[in-house]
């Protein structure tokens, strides 16, 4: 269960709460979920009981142990604590989100996180004669129409798009190098125009991202040299649903993290989304960093015979590297298979 389906999760509960009479509001259009704060426990926590208690007239802890019932009946929640003046600490079943997770993304492919969640709206984004803005005004325009929008870039007029400028011109980093350097540094940073961009090795964030994604299409050429391979969208991962690699817990929640970071660009004109660019330049970094952990343990060593555990871990890198092909994608840059 990603984030995105958690807060719909959330948000039904609370709608059964109206239905049945237990709460008189309005249910809202969206409820926030993340992770749990100092004091938090589970995997996710939601304010929502906080949020409603107000317009309820009841105290927060009230609203939460209304909404607890109902929400610990919804698919996938395993538990749900109360902590603090209110907080909803919610446990999923690892076991079914994982291995739902991974079969998700590999049926999805390159769409997994797209929506129709602004489907019909347009957005007009007025924008300076120059590169930066050009190129973020692009990525932005990709981002959101992952998720059914759709993004007009008109120039001149009142510029509502106004990152840093770059201070150079990039164009002889090439194409990817040139739009990784515009796009890492959050809008209201300067953007570095150097060779650092195109050197491969680890220190170059660029180059780990595509190594990683390279790496994984690496094991699993590697893997049907062996005789194994995943099965395609309805695979056997249950060895997934307990990580059990380095990295791996992590890169189930970076991957299940995913819509959300694309959703960030679905509420234009705001400045908080014009940072969502940088915001995926660096979830698909961190991504990156866990598959390199993860990518070591995919294959059988020795004598080791492939397993279903083998196949999962299989499953997981492709997952992975199919998020950062996507990602990529969004960002106007390429992710070859071979580096």
């Amino acid at each position: 269960m990603t984030p995105v389906e958690l807060s719909r999760s959330v948000l039904h509960a609370v709608r059964c709460a109206v239905d049945d009479g237990e709460l008189n509001v309005v249910v809202p259009s969206r409820v926030v979920v993340g992770r749990p704060g100092p004091g938090g426990r589970g995997d996710y926590a939601t304010n929502v009981a906080l949020q409603l208690a107000r317009p309820a007239g009841q105290p927060p802890l009230r609203v939460a142990a209304l909404l607890r019932a109902y929400l610990a009946r919804e698919a996938g929640v395993t538990d749900v604590e109360i902590t603090g003046p209110g907080f909803l600490n919610i446990s999923l079943d690892r076991a079914a989100t994982s291995a739902a997770l991974v079969r998700r993304i590999l049926r999805e492919g390159l769409r997994y996180g797209h929506t129709d969640a602004v489907a019909g709206r347009v957005f007009v984004l007025c924008v300076p004669y120059e590169v930066r803005a050009e190129v973020l005004a692009d990525v932005l325009a990709r981002m959101v129409g992952s998720q059914g929008g759709r993004v007009e870039v008109r120039h001149g007029g009142a510029v509502n798009l106004r990152p840093v400028p770059a201070p150079d011109d990039p164009a002889f980093l090439g194409p990817d190098a040139a739009r990784w350097a515009l796009l890492h540094p959050a809008p209201h940073d300067r953007p570095r125009i150097t060779a650092d961009h195109l050197v491969q090795r680890e220190s170059n964030p660029l180059f780990r991202i595509r190594y990683a994604h390279a790496r994984t299409r690496a094991v699993s050429r590697n893997a049907a040299d062996l005789g194994f391979t995943t099965t395609g969208p309805e695979t056997d991962v249950e060895a997934a649903d307990t990580p059990d690699t380095p990295g791996a817990e992590q890169l189930l929640v970076l991957l299940a993290d995913h819509p959300r970071v694309l959703a960030t660009a679905a509420v234009l004109p705001h400045a908080d989304a014009q940072a969502a660019p940088s915001r995926l330049t660096r979830h698909l970094l961190a991504l990156a960093d866990a598959a390199l952990v993860h990518l070591p343990a995919v294959l059988p060593r020795g004598d080791e015979k492939p397993s279903a555990a083998h196949r999962s871990r299989l499953a997981l890198a492709e997952a992975a590297g199919t998020v950062l092909a996507g990602g990529l994608s969004l960002l106007g840059i390429d992710a070859p298979d071979h580096l």
